[in-house]
């Protein structure tokens, strides 16, 4: 990860750094620390990014009311950013909230920025499952898989729904 990951050219070099150590830090299990470089990227200057990646970190901390917090705080800094969309959806459905990782899935889906779009249709393709809406489920993994041919999840899932009805 480097700082082309934020497109703002004039995104302030130190909030990069900590954000990036937070990042290291959190892919290496070190949780707490990441939280601590996430919010010190935070203070120097507040992105969609590092919002989203702390409640991405509280997430795994299995504190769901704070990682939708924070994704709140990314959406307000940058609505175009879908990653806090699709995450706050992802965070509904571990909370067994389906219905209510609708609306933020499909914001997802339409956002402007959003480097991994297919998440947000594998996901709601998920909510659609847990809901019975097999047909529905179908068409969403169907659109992930028309983005990127090659994920996996989609793909299993689909497989899954088709074993269910043969």
């Amino acid at each position: 990860m480097d700082a082309e990951f934020f497109p703002d050219p004039d995104t302030n070099q130190e909030a990069i750094q900590y954000f990036e150590r937070g990042y290291r830090l959190q892919m290496n299990g070190e949780l707490e620390q990441a939280v601590f470089y996430y919010k010190k990227s935070l203070e120097i200057e507040p992105t969609a990014e590092a919002y989203t990646f702390l409640g991405w970190t509280y997430s795994y901390m299995d504190r769901l009311k704070d990682a939708i917090q924070e994704c709140l705080n990314a959406i307000e800094v940058d609505p175009e950013f879908g990653n806090p969309y699709n995450d706050i959806g992802a965070y509904y459905l571990q909370l067994d909230r389906p219905k209510d990782a609708i609306p933020w899935l499909e914001k997802a889906k339409r956002a402007k920025r959003y480097a991994s779009p297919e998440f947000a249709y594998t996901n709601l393709g998920r909510v659609y499952e847990l809901l019975g809406l097999w047909p529905k489920a179908m068409t969403e993994y169907h659109e992930s898989l028309e983005i990127n041919p090659n994920y996996f999840p989609a793909k299993e899932a689909l497989e899954h729904i088709a074993a269910k009805l043969n």
